[in-house]
């Protein structure tokens, strides 16, 4: 490569960490495609369903500020690499429990709980590769493009679940799903580096076009480390704890989707199997197309009129839009025009996916792992929350509360966001 010729490495990692999003999320919302033949199988109720839901969450939410903290400190390469590996095993431990096993609710919470512990570092260490490898300027696309992968990866599954399921049994889709995840981890070891300075097949020109932008010190690597940012400063951050509590909001509606969509379109909306993978599949569709337009409208904005309109007004209006179609969508009462409204939701809430990374990853440097592990750590608090809550106040109030309770927590998320400072920063002068 010569000097005067720009290479694109950056995005060929961007693309691989897209993959790894996807296949990350195949692994989370297979369960619930499956969750009819599991149901059927072990004799589980909605209520013990949301238990095996909540404890993939519960392990998620649990380790990801140790995550982060870990890509922090070892690099965003080796630490993906071993999560994926981590949840590959895991994956396919879940299809290993026995049907007539004693306490196979226990071991179903076991297994879930632990693949979650491994698929937390995903996000944390993914925005630690981006403060390393993306200027200011290019993080909203970055982030989109990688969260596009949440709507690939959700998207994908109920067509793809559904057909394993008909032809190889649940146990064996989820066989499958194990595969794929340790060859995507295995392509990611081989192909990234912590740096853009370690990788061969970086040119001069782009190695300066990264640095022009970056707010992480150019020379930052694992074997010269800028100093972390200390607990108490991330604990005494009003930025952080604001971006933190949208993003609970964030998180309890995203996992509706996530959790609950296809068997709410199934048992109380009342399609066929074949109608609710069709229409589980569109908020995740919609997410795919939104994750990447909204980095990219906030990277335009932020260019054009600054980071508190590029990010924090993005965000306000993403999550806004989400609670109008989400409060409509739940009272309409045609299920197909119901699907096609509430999927709107879910594409108007991912237009604010990238704000929360690209700021965390600004205003937090070289701990860009950490203070975005903390943030979703509040993301999956949420996840976890609507795995439990979602069914009880469907069951005591109808489903319609349970919609109308997100959109509700939609307009805090949105109102928490104009707290926000995009321009503070943790890190010491």
């Amino acid at each position: 490569m010569t000097a005067t010729r720009s290479s694109h490495v950056r995005w060929f990692l961007i693309f691989w960490l897209f993959v790894l999003s996807a296949v990350s999320f195949l692994d989370r919302v297979n369960i619930s495609i499956a969750s009819n033949s599991i149901v059927e199988q072990y004799g589980f109720n909605n209520i013990q369903l949301g238990y095996i839901f909540s404890a993939l969450l519960a392990g998620y939410a649990i380790f990801q500020t140790i995550g982060g903290m870990l890509a922090d400190r070892f690099g965003s390469r080796r630490v993906l690499a071993a999560g994926v590996l981590w949840w590959g095993i895991f994956t396919a431990l879940t299809a290993a429990v026995p049907s007539q096993v004693g306490h196979a609710l226990l071991l179903f919470i076991s297994v879930r709980f632990l693949l979650g512990a491994g698929e937390a570092v995903v996000y944390p260490a993914s925005n630690h590769f981006v403060a390393r490898w993306f200027p200011v300027q290019e993080r909203g696309i970055a982030n989109g493009l990688i969260f596009a992968g949440v709507g690939v990866g959700a998207g994908f599954t109920p067509p793809l679940i559904s057909y394993l399921i008909f032809y190889y049994g649940w146990r064996g889709s989820f066989w499958v799903c194990s595969i794929l995840g340790c060859l995507a981890g295995a392509v990611w070891f081989v192909a990234a580096r912590d740096t853009p300075q370690e990788h061969g097949r970086v040119s001069k020109a782009e190695l300066e076009q990264i640095h022009t932008g970056l707010t992480v010190p150019s020379s930052f690597n694992r074997k010269s480390e800028s100093p972390l940012i200390p607990w108490s400063r991330v604990l005494r951050s009003k930025d952080v704890w604001a971006v933190t509590i949208s993003y609970f909001c964030f998180g309890y509606v995203a996992w509706i989707f996530f959790s609950w969509f296809y068997r709410y379109l199934a048992t109380v909306r009342g399609l066929n199997l074949k109608a609710s993978a069709f229409y589980a599949m569109l908020p995740f569709l919609a997410m795919a197309v939104t994750c990447p337009l909204g980095g990219l409208i906030s990277d335009r904005l932020t260019k054009w009129r600054g980071p508190r309109l590029g990010r924090c007004g993005v965000a306000v209006l993403g999550i806004g839009l989400a609670a109008a179609f989400i409060a409509f969508g739940a009272q309409v009462s045609n299920a197909r025009v119901a699907s096609v409204v509430l999927a709107g939701g879910a594409g108007a809430l991912y237009l604010s996916q990238s704000s929360f990374w690209s700021v965390t990853a600004g205003i937090a440097g070289p701990s860009s792992g950490f203070v975005s592990g903390f943030m979703n750590t509040g993301g999956q608090l949420g996840g976890f929350v609507t795995a439990t809550l979602t069914p009880f106040v469907a069951a005591r109030f109808g489903w319609t509360a349970s919609f109308l309770l997100a959109a509700a927590l939609c307009v805090v998320g949105a109102v928490a966001w104009l707290l926000v400072d995009p321009e503070a920063s943790l890190v010491e002068p």
